[in-house]
């Protein structure tokens, strides 16, 4: 309630925040701009192959590769992470766009061979680099879908990442457990594969040619 009414006091009237954007009238027929779907499917990319904290857990414990009441502090380590690099991403997404989101994932491509095949040290920051991706998936890549869509669209565009998204971190998990529990690399190639896919994915999206 608190974070609502300071919202309410800072923007009494949000619906003019978008008000440098193309009029319903002229934007709701059309269809989304390219550069939407291309960054969607660099979205599910990412989503696809990024594992859940729940597989590391049952990594770490399956290979006693630490005591169980470590992997508790793992996990608030990767919370961590994830807050104060939301923090910064968000803030360098304001200068620099997208590619902070290339550099995010470029990062987090690594927590893939470093958790699952590394010693405790090395885990640690496979578990860090984890974090920070998490931090840009949760930042800035649900803003930047605003600045690719006129306003008009957004809310279809919101529901379309949203689903495409969720849908994909469920498959993309799925498959990496499969292989996981048939051959490690496979898992870890799998995942990094298809982290590298979205990084080249976005090199693609032109968010200028959103409201063009």
């Amino acid at each position: 309630m608190v974070a609502l009414f300071t919202a309410r006091a800072l923007y009494p009237a949000p619906e003019m925040l978008g008000k440098n954007r193309p009029s319903a009238s002229t934007t709701s027929r059309r269809l989304l701009p390219r550069t939407f779907w291309l960054y969607l499917i660099a979205s599910v990319f990412i989503a696809a192959g990024y594992a859940d904290f729940p597989l590391l857990a049952f990594h770490f414990e399956r290979t006693n590769l630490m005591p169980a009441t470590w992997i508790p502090l793992m996990y608030a380590v990767a919370m961590a992470t994830d807050a104060i690099t939301a923090l910064i991403f968000g803030r360098l997404y304001d200068r620099l766009g997208l590619r902070i989101l290339a550099l995010s994932v470029a990062l987090s491509l690594f927590f893939a061979p470093l958790v699952f095949l590394g010693n405790v040290a090395v885990v640690f920051v496979g578990v860090v680099l984890w974090g920070v991706g998490l931090g840009a998936q949760e930042s800035i890549m649900r803003a930047a879908v605003a600045d690719l869509v006129p306003s008009a669209q957004r809310g279809t565009a919101y529901g379309l990442f949203n689903a495409a998204y969720g849908f994909a971190w469920f498959v993309g998990s799925a498959i990496i457990g499969l292989l996981y529990e048939s051959t490690l690399w496979l898992a870890i190639a799998f995942s990094v594969l298809v982290q590298i896919a979205a990084i080249i994915t976005l090199q693609l999206v032109r968010p200028n040619e959103a409201t063009a």
